[in-house]
């Protein structure tokens, strides 16, 4: 592991806290202890306007309060990424699995996001992939193409292809699934995306591509773009993921030991995108080809 450069968090009041600015830290962001905001006050990390606080001050609204994190390390991830396509306006990166896409969970540096934007300055992701899941990410290049982009992928006019290998033998060819997905418990996160009838709407096609001795080869083609959706909409028709920490049969956590949803040991590829350049006008379809695993016997 190697330290990061650091990072600030800005957290611009919009209306007045009502309390100090260690309880305000303390009560939003509840992934630190209260003691260990107090150490980061106590460092001089935390600042209000641009002065050192001491967590005893009763903030205004419109006055900013910034986390200076320090350096850290962060956990080792494959700094690596190919390019699918790219033009003035787009540009496509096939991500490998274990490589977050954002920054989150302790990643800053070890991302696609800040891989990418070493080679390609100020490139906007469009969308995002688990850190498990390996396949295609779109970015704009453009604030144009963002927004024309952005407004197709709420529109439903952009495709998204997978791959995934999940357990059991599927006794259909083709399953139209469109169980809701929205928060339900998780015993060490509190809760997380799972399926839910009081969540929101969600559908995926799954077609059988291959059927092998204790696992079925799915080609998923998601119409909604919900947190964890091929995982949970596969395990909800009886075939979590092979390897799924997180979901069992149903589309729910596992009852004991679950995993964190970032946990890998599955496989999951984003295989094709077909979209409309923000551009040219023209439709576009770019691939990006599965691991040996997850490729057919007639492909491999």
């Amino acid at each position: 592991m190697a330290l990061n450069g650091g990072y600030t968090y800005r957290d611009e009041l919009g209306s007045p806290p009502g309390r100090s600015a260690l309880d305000y830290l303390a009560g939003k962001y509840r992934h630190s202890s209260r003691g260990e905001w107090e150490a980061r006050f106590a460092r001089g990390e935390v600042q209000l306007d641009g002065v050192a606080a001491t967590g005893a001050e009763r903030p205004r609204a419109g006055q900013v309060l910034c986390w200076h994190r320090p350096p850290w390390e962060e956990p080792d991830a494959p700094l690596h990424f190919e390019v699918a396509f790219e033009d003035a306006a787009l540009l496509a990166a096939v991500k490998p699995s274990g490589l977050p896409t954002l920054p989150s969970g302790g990643f800053l540096e070890n991302t696609l996001l800040h891989l990418v934007r070493q080679r390609f300055f100020g490139a906007m992701p469009l969308h995002r992939l688990g850190r498990a899941t390996s396949g295609l990410v779109l970015f704009a290049r453009t604030t144009g193409a963002a927004s024309r982009l952005s407004d197709d992928w709420r529109g439903g006019r952009v495709e998204k292809r997978y791959r995934a290998l999940a357990q059991g033998i599927a006794a259909q060819d083709s399953y139209e699934i469109s169980v809701p997905i929205g928060r339900v418990p998780h015993p060490r996160l509190g809760s997380v995306h799972g399926a839910s009838a009081g969540g929101k709407p969600a559908r995926s096609t799954a077609l059988v591509l291959e059927r092998r001795a204790h696992e079925t080869l799915f080609e998923v083609q998601i119409h909604t773009g919900r947190p964890e959706q091929i995982r949970i909409h596969l395990a909800c028709i009886g075939h979590p993921l092979s390897g799924d920490p997180v979901f069992v049969a149903g589309g729910l956590p596992r009852p004991e030991s679950p995993g964190l949803p970032g946990d890998g040991g599955y496989l999951l590829h984003a295989e094709s995108l077909a979209f409309t350049h923000p551009v040219w006008g023209e439709r576009m379809v770019l691939h990006a080809r599965p691991p040996p695993a997850l490729c057919t016997a007639g492909e491999a």
